[in-house]
């Protein structure tokens, strides 16, 4: 991002890469382009306030932004989660816990999540289980989460959105993206992706304001359907078998995912 302060072309860039973070706090980079006028030593003599409130602004926005670790609850095949929303969720027995993740998505909302796999003996996974609890920072008032997908599947007592889509593994995500933390998370405990993946997304929308959600994901290993992910796209040479597979997905989520709405005290 540029900008121009007396004569002298700014450009700060704020850098969301993770192995640029500082206890959670993002790095700003500053260059100051050439010429400067006046000259340099001139511009340090007397703008050296404005440079500090530039670079003390900046920073105490990113430190507005950092979050804690992850507060849910595991055990075993169990995530308990005491707040948005207050419940137990429940996997299958068969499930291995890979760990969590909690970081600041974009820079607009409190992200946390879960995973869990069903992988065989050389860590393949098979299964994933992807749970995400996240919410629009205080700090961006007017942002609300926005879906669209007319089918909606009630799990424990809660309305949710859901829709579905196939992926390859060699698509590369978005930096900075659930998608890139996730994949992360898993080839950091040494799991494997298949080359193809069928997923079942559900989103539940706490209140009215739709600030906060509850988002649940399961795939499943393509390869058993004998087809890949461009087979089954629009145009692809199964595309006409999507439907039964996608019904039969969706089927087999619903009953592995259980989920009990807690009651408040």
């Amino acid at each position: 991002m540029n900008r121009i302060r007396s004569g002298i072309a700014i450009t700060y860039t704020l850098r969301r890469d993770r192995p640029g973070l500082i206890a959670g706090v993002p790095l700003f980079a500053i260059r100051v382009s050439q010429p400067l006028s006046p000259p340099l030593s001139t511009f340090r003599m007397k703008s050296t306030r404005p440079w500090r409130a530039i670079i003390v602004a900046l920073f105490a926005s990113s430190l507005a932004a950092k979050v804690n670790g992850p507060e849910r609850k595991v055990e075993n095949n169990v995530i308990i989660s005491e707040r948005d929303p207050k419940v137990r969720i429940w996997l299958p027995e068969s499930v291995q816990y890979v760990g969590a993740d909690r970081w600041v998505l974009y820079g607009i909302a409190d992200c946390e999540l879960h995973a869990f796999v069903e992988a065989d003996k050389q860590q393949n996974v098979q299964q994933l289980y992807w749970i995400q609890f996240e919410g629009y920072l205080p700090s961006k008032p007017d942002l609300h989460h926005q879906y669209n997908s007319p089918r909606h599947a009630m799990i424990g007592g809660l309305d949710f959105y859901v829709d579905t889509w196939t992926n390859t593994r060699d698509r590369k995500p978005e930096a900075g993206s659930d998608v890139e933390h996730i994949k992360a998370l898993i080839r950091a405990h040494g799991y494997k992706m298949p080359a193809g993946m069928m997923y079942v997304r559900f989103v539940h929308l706490l209140d009215e304001q739709k600030r906060k959600e509850l988002m649940v994901i399961y795939g499943e290993n393509l390869a058993p359907t004998g087809f890949t992910p461009a087979d089954l796209k629009k145009g692809g040479r199964a595309y006409d078998q999507w439907p039964v597979i996608e019904k039969s997905l969706l089927e087999r989520a619903e009953k592995k995912i259980a989920i009990e709405e807690a009651a408040n005290p």
